[in-house]
């Protein structure tokens, strides 16, 4: 067993928190972590025990505050979790989401108080609704046919409830990527020490089977898993 002990100056019997090494696995850790430190006055060796301070201990996240962080402010939650890389991510879906919603929610309005006057002046000349007229409309309402007004008329109901569609789902999408990314900041707060080392394997080994009373001897592919 290899043993150090880290102080700071000033620093009180309550602040330190003992780790007992294994030799046989984290030594070599602990040697490298030590080296960067070893012209530091400061760094001692000590029994079995390396004693450092708490906060220079490894980070571990609690998956209850990712949830919680996250949860009151998107990105926060893996912000806490030093995931750092994800904020784009975070950022550019929702920016995306208020994008569609805000384009879909003018689109609606537009439509909409078109829709509403036309059906409500369609005999005057003036009306937003002149913005949506096709160009192979006559310019005067009045010479419109009947066939004409209807279908203008339904037109402009189509895409008033088309648009409104989109808009309302804009906003549920927009739920769901609120709810993706907390769930997101939870699984990475309780996969952070995940082992995803080397060790985590499959190899394929040759086998040979002796002779059984059943079965001559025989030679195989055994398929071995290291987790």
């Amino acid at each position: 067993m290899i043993g150090f002990c880290l102080f700071s100056m000033g620093m009180k019997a309550q602040n330190v928190q003992p780790i007992e090494i294994d030799s046989a696995r984290n030594v070599d850790g602990f040697l490298t972590f030590s080296d960067s430190l070893r012209n530091d006055s400061t760094l001692l060796l000590e029994g079995n025990s390396v004693y450092l301070p708490v906060d220079t201990m490894a980070f571990k996240p609690d998956p209850t505050r990712a949830i919680l962080y996250s949860a009151i402010v998107p990105g926060l939650g893996q912000i806490y979790n030093r995931k750092y890389w994800k904020l784009p991510l975070v950022y550019g879906s929702f920016i995306g989401c208020f994008y569609a919603i805000t384009w879909n929610n003018s689109q609606y309005n537009g439509y909409k108080k078109a829709f509403v006057e036309f059906s409500e002046t369609a005999e005057n000349a003036g009306g937003s609704w002149q913005d949506y007229t096709p160009p192979s409309y006559p310019d005067n309402i009045n010479e419109w046919t009947a066939e004409q007004k209807n279908q203008f008329s339904s037109s402009l109901k189509a895409k008033k409830d088309y648009y409104r569609y989109y808009r309302d789902m804009s906003w549920i999408i927009t739920v769901g990527v609120y709810a993706v990314w907390i769930i997101d900041a939870y699984v990475d707060a309780q996969l952070f020490d995940f082992d995803v080392s080397p060790d985590l394997s499959m190899r394929a080994v040759p086998v040979l089977f002796d002779k059984t009373p059943v079965s001559s001897r025989t030679f195989g592919l055994q398929l071995c898993f290291t987790f």
